[in-house]
């Protein structure tokens, strides 16, 4: 699959599929909103906040590779291949560590 086809393969299952079945099925879904896939399926490829390794939007700065981890992250979800629950867990914690990290002039001190 080229990079173009694997980005509209990304967008497609994050931003219909699984807002659909997150939809129909709400108890099994920790998130609906096809933003919030995008954010737990690039963190999950970046193994962090995926705004420190891709420069916004996404989409148009994934790299093959990326994209192709996305695809067969956001496609192993919709399987249930995957605990989207953890991965979740994983993405806020990525961001709640930030959080709590001292502003970069205070650590210069």
């Amino acid at each position: 699959m080229t990079r173009d086809a694997l980005v509209a393969r990304y967008r497609h299952v994050t931003g219909t599929v699984l807002p659909g079945l997150a939809r129909a099925d709400a108890k099994r879904w920790p998130v609906h909103a096809d933003h919030c896939f995008q954010r737990i399926v690039l963190d999950t490829v970046c193994g962090g906040i995926w705004t420190d390794s891709i420069a916004r939007p996404a989409y148009r700065h994934l790299s093959t590779d990326q994209a192709a981890q996305a695809v067969a992250i956001s496609e192993d979800l919709v399987h249930g291949r995957r605990d989207i629950w953890a991965l979740n867990r994983a993405s806020l914690a990525y961001r709640a560590a930030r959080r709590a990290e001292p502003p970069a002039q205070a650590r210069l001190l």
